[in-house]
């Protein structure tokens, strides 16, 4: 909103009702601000983290409410943690070790915040997707502008030649651009023509990152998550002239990303470096201490050592991290962290289902939010997604939409009586 369109909002209201229009933006901008931060992670701690911090401090000074709806998220989060703690408490010297832990706490008491505030103010979702999507263009254009050296010190926006954006992991970039894409393509299928036309080429800008990070997780979680979004809206759709539309523009759609692909391969480094990366098992996958040795390796371990290991210590031990969150779990937060992030996944995945064709006005949020955690689930088997910052907002959205869901349906019940 400009300050013209502002001023003329409140001309002629009490002060107090300004006064609350200027909280009210103010609140929309802080949000919008920390999740766009969550695309600029090059070491920890992040902005993201230093902003957060700040964030929450003000919004529990200001009377952040943790709901009974919200509580289980929060007792199953610190219950991960304290099986962090005591896998730490296996370990003589902690080195840096402390400050891994306090990143997992606060990562998942964002997750919490997140959770809150959806649960207390819908409104807020719009804000934060469109603060995901600033941040998902950015990060990415960046990504592609650097793979192509396209000015001086470009560079400095890849890792290991390949687009990384503003983070310090491709393989945490291309899983960041996901939700965006996924909403971006939502709106392509669902939206008005204009609305759809305009995020046409943003889609294409975001997809164009997750593509230049040659992340084979990455690729796999935005085409599984693409073919469960396209899915989920033909069944939602109410109309046969609405599933028309969306089988054909998701056609169009693939067939637009088909030609793009085409287009990227016939640059000899691009189609060189895809060739090696879509490979469906790398050496390092398949060697005598590759990624799969490694996990019966340390499934092994966590049998013999239910306080875990330390966290950290495996690949510290092997030379690479497990490259699994069950695994991750198990041997860094030992058996009672790996049985609170079951029981957290588990009911996520429960509860959300249960809701997600239910017609309310969060919904296309929901069903975004919802498809990409399930892809996060199933690439947590292959990496390790426990300080992926944007994989902890996810499962807030999430758990805050179930929560608007219980609180209407309370009220609803209320209502009958």
């Amino acid at each position: 909103m400009s300050l013209l369109t502002y001023d003329r909002a409140v001309a002629g209201l009490p002060r107090t009702a300004v006064d609350a229009k200027l909280v009210s933006l103010l609140k929309l901008a802080a949000i919008g601000l920390g999740v766009f931060l969550s695309g600029f992670v090059i070491r920890e701690p992040a902005p993201y983290e230093l902003y957060m911090v700040g964030l929450i401090a003000v919004w529990a000074l200001a009377g952040l409410k943790i709901s009974r709806r919200v509580a289980p998220l929060l007792a199953l989060l610190i219950a991960f943690n304290i099986g962090g703690l005591i896998s730490m408490s296996q370990l003589a010297d902690l080195g840096t070790i402390p400050l891994y832990v306090a990143v997992s706490l606060f990562l998942a008491l964002t997750s919490v915040f997140f959770a809150a505030i959806v649960e207390a103010e819908a409104e807020l979702l719009g804000v934060v997707f469109r603060a995901w999507i600033a941040a998902a263009v950015m990060t990415a254009a960046f990504g592609i502008l650097g793979y192509f050296h396209a000015f001086p010190g470009a560079e400095m926006f890849t890792k290991f030649e390949r687009a990384a954006g503003v983070f310090e992991d491709p393989n945490v970039f291309g899983p960041f651009l996901t939700l965006p894409a996924i909403y971006l393509l939502y709106l392509i299928l669902t939206a008005q023509p204009r609305t759809a036309l305009v995020s046409t080429p943003l889609f294409l800008i975001v997809t164009g990152g997750v593509f230049f990070s040659f992340s084979r997780g990455a690729w796999g979680l935005l085409i599984l998550t693409a073919g469960l979004l396209v899915l989920a809206v033909f069944l939602n759709a109410n109309t046969a002239a609405a599933r028309l539309r969306i089988s054909v523009t998701a056609f169009l759609a693939l067939a637009g990303v088909a030609l793009a692909l085409i287009l990227a391969l016939q640059i000899p480094a691009v189609a060189d470096l895809f060739s090696q990366r879509a490979q469906l098992v790398q050496d390092y996958d398949s060697a005598r201490l590759g990624r799969f040795a490694r996990f019966g390796i340390g499934f092994a371990w966590a049998t013999e050592h239910p306080l875990g290991i330390g966290p950290l210590q495996f690949g510290q031990i092997l030379g690479e991290d497990t490259h699994n969150i069950w695994l991750k779990a198990l041997l860094d937060y030992s058996w009672l962290g790996f049985a609170a992030y079951l029981t957290l996944i588990l009911w996520s995945l429960t509860a959300g289902f249960r809701i997600l064709f239910r017609r309310r006005p969060w919904q296309p949020y929901l069903i975004c939010v919802y498809i990409v955690f399930v892809g996060h689930v199933a690439l947590g088997t292959v990496i390790d997604t426990d300080h992926w910052r944007h994989f902890y907002l996810l499962l807030g959205l999430l758990w805050g939409m179930i929560a608007l869901e219980q609180k209407r349906m309370a009220a609803q019940f209320s209502n009958t009586e």
